[in-house]
């Protein structure tokens, strides 16, 4: 059942604002998100959980409406919303900023390693 263009792309747009509408349940907000420690379980859990709703209630009113554009709006946002979600439960809150393959200093140096590292002293730094 083709509709006419503008009942459509009104469709389509209140889709991706129902898709907005279920992140921003199910998701604390991005300012939140990206100052908490990255990597957050419950933030990707949530965020999954709202991907699948979301695509559920997209799957369900395209097939209803049986229209393509509907489909093609929602799941681009779905896909958006969830890539701005991922990127900030990335951020690492003291660079303010997502770092590929960063690792904390902590875990850079494996403590039964430090008995064996020379000691130069404060003597070396000594004015």
């Amino acid at each position: 059942m083709a509709q006419n263009p503008e009942v459509s792309l009104s469709l389509g747009i209140a889709t991706a604002a129902l898709v907005y509408g279920i992140y921003g349940r199910a998701l604390p907000n991005l300012a939140d998100v990206r100052s908490a420690v990255e990597q957050n379980e419950d933030v990707a859990s949530a965020e999954r959980n709202a991907a699948w709703t979301s695509a559920a209630m997209v799957a369900a009113v395209s097939l209803i409406a049986r229209d393509g554009t509907i489909f093609i709006l929602g799941g681009t946002m779905i896909i958006s919303m969830s890539w701005w979600n991922r990127h900030a439960n990335e951020v690492i809150p003291e660079l303010g900023r997502a770092v590929p393959g960063f690792t904390r200093e902590a875990d850079q140096v494996a403590p039964e390693s430090m008995g064996a590292s020379e000691d130069y002293g404060d003597e070396a730094y000594a004015a």
